[in-house]
């Protein structure tokens, strides 16, 4: 249950139990693949187990990753998500729930394959603990947002975790200048972010993958301007954390490079230098992807 003054600024409740950054350091990333180890090969069963405990894809080469830790210190990590950008050597190779969705996809209502390629992204690969989803069916899904997580007028309550995911992978698309993300997800998503302002979006017909999903898509600008006036002090605490993590010496993270220390990082959008240094990391770390 929220307290009176939480209730009413979200990003003040957020701050006391959470932290979303960009996952740059080789530690941070190691962070985010175990999450997803534990969550989609331990748990869930939905990729294969790995001798590394490291869960990735040939599509991690050219993705950003947001991690969700606790706010108090030592930080212990809760969540993740990854926002797949196209790949910078073949623009139009399929993302994700373009291969996926091949068939179902409705081009009457967009075509990804037209739109400018290096201003999609998709989001995925969300994935929260299993101690942060201990209620009754969310031990069988790597990421939940119900009703209930919205509490009643009486006893409000707010999902902190799923909507902090997700708001920090729209922060790293706005600060990449992204205008349009699409997401493969539970039917039911879009009545949930209708209850924030988001539109999202049905794009194509449901099909069977980890249950059932359906093509959806997002504006970035739209989000952001349509926001509901509660959810904005949310939106900015997490976009303030996302920004510092961006900020962050170069040094600081794998594959810097010095002149990139010198690109301005306070501007509406932005390119950080973040996307091209994750970008040398994956492809230069040993035994990395190709």
């Amino acid at each position: 249950m929220m307290g009176l003054f939480d209730r009413f600024n979200l990003g003040s409740g957020y701050r006391k139990y959470f932290h979303v950054q960009a996952a740059l350091t080789e530690t941070e990333l190691a962070t985010v693949h175990r999450i997803r180890h534990e969550v989609y090969c331990e748990e869930l069963g939905f990729e294969p187990v790995r001798p590394d405990r490291m869960e990735r894809d040939e599509f991690d080469r050219h993705s950003l990753h947001c991690l969700l830790q606790t706010s108090g210190l030592p930080r212990q990590p809760v969540g993740c998500a990854r926002l797949v950008l196209t790949d910078p050597e073949d623009p139009y190779r399929e993302l994700p729930f373009e291969r996926a969705c091949r068939h179902s996809l409705d081009r009457s209502l967009v075509d990804p394959a037209h739109l400018p390629r290096g201003q999609i992204a998709e989001v995925s690969r969300l994935a929260v603990c299993a101690r942060y989803r201990r209620r009754k069916g969310e031990t069988h899904k790597p990421l939940s947002i119900e009703k209930v997580d919205f509490g009643s007028p009486a006893h409000p309550r707010f999902p902190y975790i799923p909507i902090g995911l997700y708001l920090g992978a729209v922060a790293l698309a706005l600060r990449h200048d992204i205008h349009t993300l699409f997401v493969l997800t539970e039917p039911r998503l879009a009545r949930h972010f209708a209850r924030l302002g988001v539109d999202i979006q049905q794009i194509g017909g449901p099909i069977e993958h980890r249950g059932l999903r359906v093509p959806s898509m997002m504006r970035v600008d739209s989000i952001i301007d349509n926001m509901r006036f509660l959810v904005k002090p949310l939106w900015r605490a997490i976009l303030s954390q996302v920004d510092e993590s961006l900020a962050a010496p170069p040094a600081q993270y794998p594959g810097a490079r010095e002149h990139d220390s010198a690109a301005p990082r306070h501007a509406g959008r932005r390119q950080a230098p973040a996307l091209h240094q994750c970008r040398q990391y994956l492809q230069d770390r040993p035994g990395g992807l190709q």
